[in-house]
């Protein structure tokens, strides 16, 4: 055989080969890769919506996180301002009680200072009664005796 005909035969043998496999060889070849393009196109717009919405989960997190901030500061600052009611309240309160107990002192003592004295007196005329008696026993003078048990009365 010559060489031409090699030749010749090998090109048909390459052309059969090239349309076999662009008929039966290619197409799944290309349909797998068809497939895993667009497998990676999928999974990169499921990363992309995947980063958008970690974006917004993000977002609405730290909206959440500064409302619940903003919350707890006013309920702080409403806890405050009731802490500081009522201890102003208590103190009133205690002030109140201090200037009623204060008050009963007061009054107690000055009825006490009142029944010492009413004591006082009635001792300082027993004596003056006392003391009356035995000026009269030792000398009887009415007009002197008058004179000083009006002083008396007069001191009381």
């Amino acid at each position: 055989m010559s060489i031409n005909a090699t030749l010749f035969v090998q090109a048909i043998v390459f052309l059969i080969l090239v349309l076999f496999t662009m008929k039966f060889v290619w197409p799944p070849i290309a349909k797998a890769l068809d497939e895993r393009a667009q497998k990676i196109a999928d999974g990169l717009a499921a990363a992309d919506r995947a980063k958008s919405e970690l974006t917004a989960a993000n977002q609405r997190v730290e909206k959440e996180l500064s409302q619940t901030r903003n919350e707890t500061a006013t309920r702080l600052a409403d806890a405050d301002r009731r802490a500081q009611a009522i201890i102003e309240e208590a103190k009133a309160r205690a002030t109140d009680e201090g200037n009623k107990i204060v008050a009963a002192a007061r009054a107690e003592a000055d009825q006490q200072a009142i029944q010492a004295r009413e004591t006082l007196r009635e001792q300082v005329a027993a004596l003056a009664v006392k003391g009356a008696e035995q000026i009269l026993r030792k000398e009887v003078n009415a007009g002197v005796h008058t004179d000083l048990l009006n002083r008396l009365k007069t001191e009381l």
